[in-house]
């Protein structure tokens, strides 16, 4: 969530949804980038927040798979270790979203709660 809050809203020292959007469409070539930057942030803070809450797990789990995925196109050129700003770090994430979207929320979420089958 902090890193969603960081694209979209400026907080936690992040850019904002223009800055960030500058960012993606001139430095990492996605056009158009204020776009990228809007559905990473709001995959990253609304995703999250599903994660946490356990409302629409498996789905939110698969949105954020699919931003690690992209993730680690960006990071791959600087190897694997984290320390160099390689792949490492979204991979571990990605293997968890993976993980929570194939078992789902589980006993303490809201979709159990409800009777949801996500």
């Amino acid at each position: 969530m902090p890193h969603g809050a960081q694209k979209l809203f400026g907080w936690f020292g992040g850019y904002g949804l223009s800055g960030t959007g500058a960012y993606f469409g001139d430095t990492l070539g996605m056009e158009p980038g204020v776009l990228f930057a809007l559905l990473a942030g709001l995959v990253e803070f609304f995703g999250g927040l599903a994660l946490v809450l356990g409302v629409l797990t498996r789905p939110a789990a698969l949105a954020v798979a699919v931003l690690l995925a992209v993730a680690l196109s960006v990071h791959l050129p600087n190897g694997f270790f984290w320390t160099n700003g390689g792949v490492e770090y979204p991979l571990m994430w990605l293997a968890l979203a993976i993980a929570i979207a194939l078992r789902g929320g589980g006993a303490y979420s809201v979709d159990k709660r409800l009777g949801m089958r996500f």
